[in-house]
């Protein structure tokens, strides 16, 4: 299966780069390999059922079961303990991926309050885009009723893009929308 954001990755974004930037080989384009998507629990260490209701919305947004993210080391200003789960992250690749991006630029952020654009400066040096949302609602899966926090999540885009500059060409191509005054 192909999805639609796929299709147009294929038929308008792979030209559009190839002669924006001129490679010589196909192969030198720019692809988004993976998409990172992580909700931090702090209070996980306190209240169990945090993590039962963060893995169940993450498991609904992108249709795949999350793994826990345990604490490395010990900090004892924050009560934490080597071992503790202290979070939970997907990863996701292929037509999951594509989907899931699909949906988070023409249907999630879009339904953002007084949205006016993501960030254009949210890249790493490397080509891989981090955006942070305030509240996992913005998604039409997760129902309003059933949930039992506000929480926040991180989501990274990995490309194969050697630098900012051609990642930030190949998602504003894509759609993603960047903000025009920053």
């Amino acid at each position: 299966m192909i999805s639609k954001i796929q299709t147009k990755y294929n038929e308008e974004v792979v030209p559009a780069l190839q002669k924006s930037f001129d490679y010589g080989n196909v192969m030198e384009i720019p692809k988004i390999q993976k998409v990172v998507v992580n909700i931090g629990l702090g209070e996980a260490m306190t209240n169990s059922k945090a993590l039962d209701a963060a893995v169940a919305d993450l498991t609904t947004i992108t249709g795949q079961k999350p793994i826990q993210n345990r604490a490395r080391k010990s900090i004892a200003n924050f009560k934490l303990r080597e071992g503790m789960i202290i979070g939970t992250k997907v990863t996701l690749r292929g037509y999951r991926m594509w989907s899931f991006l699909d949906r988070l630029i023409n249907v999630a952020l879009p339904r953002v309050r007084d949205f006016r654009g993501v960030t254009p400066k949210a890249f790493d040096g490397r080509g891989n885009y981090t955006l942070g949302l305030k509240d996992q609602l913005i998604f039409p899966e997760i129902e309003y009723d059933k949930i039992d926090k506000l929480r926040g999540m991180e989501i990274t885009i990995v490309t194969s893009a050697k630098n900012d500059e051609q990642a930030r060409e190949l998602l504003r191509v894509l759609g993603m929308p960047f903000r025009k005054d920053a």
